[in-house]
């Protein structure tokens, strides 16, 4: 770390009196609360002092806000989610999401949005649904063409998730798409067409998919595929009947995902020849008692091999810490991340600059989202040698990002610097999973949220009603990820929104801030670098990223990583830590442009 600040000895310490510290007062407050003879539980939406407003924090007041402005429809991407009325069914009210990526190799990111064509009691007029899958191509002036038709990846289906990744090394993106029942794989011609290559592939699997990810977990050079299975839903009438009540409204059986067993996830492992085979029982990474969402493929604990993390719904999370010879152990407990909340969202950065990578996850309503820092370098410090077991501690609370999510059911989510002054913010899609009670046709909207991330030290404000109209409204968002798509080097967002149009928020920028781009080009196998590690080091400054890592919530952001840079126009040094293992080291990087590497022969 080139930046001056508290030592880490000294971080790890905080972190150790803190929470003991905050145990004892929240026990004593708990002790004076139910001794009032007051034992009714928290309900969402309440005021309750010691619990709800003890973390209150106010915008800094040198905040300078940045707008966003939603240009769906000017730019041409004029997408509705979800044709007709949802039949109280839990896989209808779980997806769907989107994923950034250059399909064309023309230089900027085009969009692919999942759909849902209609509710499952109308699934044999699916064909016929005006809502499809979508492919918009970006045309590099700020709008998009719809080629959905033209490319042959127009689905009609109950879509969950979608993600690129180059599985046949042959230089330009594949897509693979979950649904409720299926796995499509769509191979890149190259001329702006696609082939669904799902069954040679081997990839033809039934059952309820969710979140996907690519990641290279043998470093054999190709891309590996981990999908996410949620769990084993089947109608049954009399289940939108049989009802339970939480925080004071009607949940039927249909739409609790505890009526269901757990669905098993799946490792494909890359052939090397365009096909997979499942790996997942040799490798130890089934999963069977997760409800999974979302994984990312990260690698956390700094040995070389890229780690896995599995995020789970009303079940324990899942870290699989890779031992290098094709297995995983699950350090899930011992690292201190098997919290049981309803886990949606999950995203993954260096948000404190430390150079390990932390974990944020969205949960349920009254659950509070979780910041898991991680505490390698901290315990490297402190220890003054080799640690190589995983520690994590869950700071939201400390951070700003923990009560103020109590009154929401968090989707996704990823960390991003919007306003470019080199620190990582935080962006959170919400929408609830409870009807409306005036109208069981449609969920309960809710606001999102904007956090401007201050550092280490300060944590996190949420700034989202200083920024635009989109984030004073409610919205049953799901679906999110980021990408620079008009290449003005800020990042804007895509959100998908139940039942109504998507919404694509143009960031309105900080001319005043410098910022920095880099898209890796690997020569071996895995050619979008994906797991690759870049470091930039900038007026005392040092921000890490790696390809590919965060999944967000059935999306995918652009594979493109974006540093913001502040006031500093030229980067002293960027490192690049290939897949492969090599190191290159830039030096005199200049600020404002996106910058493509090329692995060294």
């Amino acid at each position: 770390m080139m930046r001056k600040r508290m030592s880490r000895r000294h971080r790890l310490l905080l972190r150790t009196l803190i929470p003991g510290v905050a145990f004892v007062l929240v026990g004593f407050v708990l002790v004076v609360y139910f001794s009032s003879g007051e034992r009714r539980p928290y309900t969402p939406g309440e005021s309750v002092e010691g619990i709800t407003r003890t973390l209150d924090r106010s915008v800094p007041p040198e905040f300078s806000p940045v707008g966003f402005r939603d240009v769906s429809q000017e730019a041409g991407v004029d997408f509705t989610h979800f044709h007709g009325h949802r039949s109280t069914q839990l896989p209808e009210d779980m997806g769907s999401g989107l994923a950034w990526g250059d399909y064309d190799n023309d230089g900027d990111p085009d969009l692919y949005l999942v759909n849902v064509a209609g509710p499952l009691t109308e699934r044999a007029s699916w064909s016929s649904s005006p809502a499809r899958h979508s492919l918009y191509r970006n045309d590099g002036d700020g709008t998009f063409t719809d080629v959905t038709l033209e490319a042959g990846v127009g689905v009609h289906d109950l879509g969950m998730a979608a993600a690129w990744g180059d599985h046949d090394s042959d230089g330009d993106l594949d897509l693979l798409v979950t649904n409720y029942g299926s796995i499509l794989l769509f191979k890149n011609r190259g001329d702006g067409t696609f082939e669904d290559v799902t069954g040679a592939a081997g990839l033809d699997r039934k059952g309820y998919w969710a979140g996907a990810s690519w990641g290279d977990y043998d470093r054999d050079g190709d891309l590996d595929l981990y999908v996410c299975g949620y769990v084993e839903y089947t109608f049954d009438p009399e289940n939108r009947q049989k009802t339970s009540s939480q925080y004071n409204s009607v949940i039927p059986a249909s739409l609790n995902p505890s009526t269901y067993h757990p669905h098993e996830n799946v490792l494909f492992e890359n052939n090397g020849d365009g096909t997979f085979r499942d790996a997942t029982d040799r490798a130890g990474v089934a999963n069977r008692e997760g409800r999974s969402l979302a994984a990312a493929w990260c690698d956390f604990d700094e040995d070389g091999w890229p780690d896995l993390y599995v995020a789970n719904d009303i079940s324990d999370n899942v870290m699989y810490r890779n031992r290098g010879d094709g297995t995983f152990e699950d350090v899930s407990h011992a690292a201190w991340v098997s919290d049981y909340r309803g886990a949606m969202g999950l995203a993954v950065a260096d948000w404190d600059q430390d150079h390990d990578f932390d974990i944020f996850i969205s949960h349920w309503i009254a659950q509070e989202n979780a910041l898991y820092v991680n505490l390698l370098y901290d315990r490297l410090n402190l220890k003054g040698e080799s640690a190589n077991e995983l520690r994590f501690f869950d700071d939201a609370d400390k951070l700003g990002l923990g009560q103020i999510a109590l009154d929401y059911v968090g989707w996704g989510a990823f960390f991003f610097d919007f306003d470019n002054d080199g620190r990582l913010d935080l962006f959170v899609t919400n929408g609830s999973t409870f009807q409306r009670e005036d109208d069981a046709r449609f969920l309960v909207p809710m606001k999102p949220l904007l956090f401007c991330g201050y550092g280490a030290d300060r944590g996190f404000f949420e700034v989202g009603a200083l920024c635009g109209e989109y984030f004073e409204k409610a919205w049953v968002g799901r679906g999110a990820a980021p990408a620079d798509f008009d290449g003005d080097g800020d990042l804007d967002i895509a959100v998908v929104h139940i039942g109504e149009k998507m919404a694509l928020l143009r960031n309105e920028g900080r001319p005043e801030h410098h910022w920095l781009e880099v898209r890796l080009r690997s020569r071996g196998k895995n050619t979008f670098g994906v797991g690759g590690k870049v470091t930039v080091d900038y007026g005392g400054m040092s921000q890490r990223a790696v390809v590919g890592a965060t999944p967000s919530y059935l999306s995918q952001p652009d594979l493109t990583l974006h540093f913001g840079l502040g006031k500093v126009a030229e980067c002293e040094r960027l490192e690049v830590l290939w897949p492969s293992g090599q190191t290159e080291v830039l030096s005199a990087v200049r600020a404002d442009q996106i910058l493509t590497i090329e692995e060294p022969l």
